[in-house]
């Protein structure tokens, strides 16, 4: 069996893909899937690049999809030939935030998807999506799921709602195309105009470019007449908090999802409380938000963007297209 691995102390040049054992058949309560895709997300570039400490020899990659080849005893939910994703947080299956660390997350706190085949719990999957490839679910289990939960679950999203998402990252990109599908208003922000006159493409009815418009929270009032939006998609942190909260409005919500500008930073506490706003951190989701998901998407239509894919061989070249920030929407692994 293929698989890739990272050589301590970390960095995309001490990433290899050898050989190892096959894994055998699963047994009572595990199924054996043949992976085929995984995406790469900013929590899998940390890992990789060293800057989160994984061990040496650790499988990368958090999110997996591919064909049910095998089923244990006692599992029902699941036959050969399904098609299925991981979850994130195997161990929470539902019911409120559960996990606050990556002890036990794919990739992290142990072996990912960056693999041919995986013998593990059939509670640690869910069903793709119908007549999604494996590469588009396999975009579902971080990003995918993470948009959701900003949005929906946490966010409680309604029609006629105005979204504020930044970037054109694979959570941004999943966060409009809810927004949209859902009835909402959105505004998109970039560095890039090519980047905004796609997401005009994908439905975004206003866009800023942040490095002409640094004070584009004030630009965002001004867009809604002085109101605010309802929601932020915030995936910057310490950087851009300031700006979205003068971009929320009064008694509004925004999902902390990022640390693209940092782990750390000044908070204007002033000024949220002025706003009165909801600011709420979160990782991902449980496995029964996954699956609540993976209808809304079958029932709405949407589809991920993938920039790009590459083979598991060319790992090392994803982490360096994902590293320039050139990519728009995910980066996928099909193998």
């Amino acid at each position: 069996m293929k698989f890739a691995r990272i050589r301590a102390p970390g960095g995309l040049d001490q990433l290899d893909v050898t050989e190892t054992d096959d894994p055998g058949l699963p047994g009572p309560g595990e199924i054996r899937v043949r992976v085929h895709a995984s995406s790469l997300n900013f929590h899998d570039y940390l890992v990789v690049s060293g800057k989160a400490g994984a061990e040496d020899g650790r499988i990368p990659m958090s999110d997996g999809a591919g064909i049910i080849e095998a089923v244990g005893a006692g599992v029902t939910e699941f036959a050969p030939g399904d098609h299925v994703v991981s979850c994130f947080f195997p161990a929470w299956q539902d019911g409120p935030p559960a996990v606050g660390d990556f002890a036990l997350v794919p990739g992290d706190g142990i072996d990912g998807y960056a693999r041919e085949a995986v013998v593990r719990p059939a509670s640690w999957f869910t069903r793709a999506p119908h007549g999604y490839s494996h590469a588009e679910a396999a975009t579902l289990t971080t990003a995918g799921l993470t948009a959701w939960r900003a949005l929906v679950v946490d966010g409680q999203l309604k029609a006629g709602d105005t979204v504020l998402v930044m970037g054109t990252g694979g959570v941004s990109i999943f966060a409009l195309q809810l927004a949209k599908a859902m009835g909402a208003t959105v505004i998109a922000t970039s560095s890039s105009d090519d980047k905004l006159k796609r997401v005009h493409a994908l439905g975004a009815d206003y866009s800023l470019n942040y490095k002409t418009t640094p004070d584009w929270g004030q630009a965002v009032l001004d867009l809604t007449q002085g109101r605010g939006v309802d929601h932020v998609v915030e995936v910057g942190g310490p950087a851009t908090l300031a700006q979205s909260i003068t971009a929320v409005r009064i008694g509004g919500h925004i999902s902390l999802i990022g640390v693209l500008t940092g782990v750390e930073g000044p908070v204007p506490t002033a000024a949220l409380m002025a706003k009165q706003a909801r600011l709420q951190g979160l990782i991902v989701g449980s496995r029964r938000e996954q699956m609540d998901f993976v209808r809304a998407l079958e029932a709405t239509g949407v589809r991920p963007v993938i920039d790009r894919s590459f083979a598991l061989d060319d790992i090392a070249d994803a982490f360096r297209l994902q590293e320039s920030g050139a990519h728009f929407g995910k980066i996928c692994l099909e193998f």
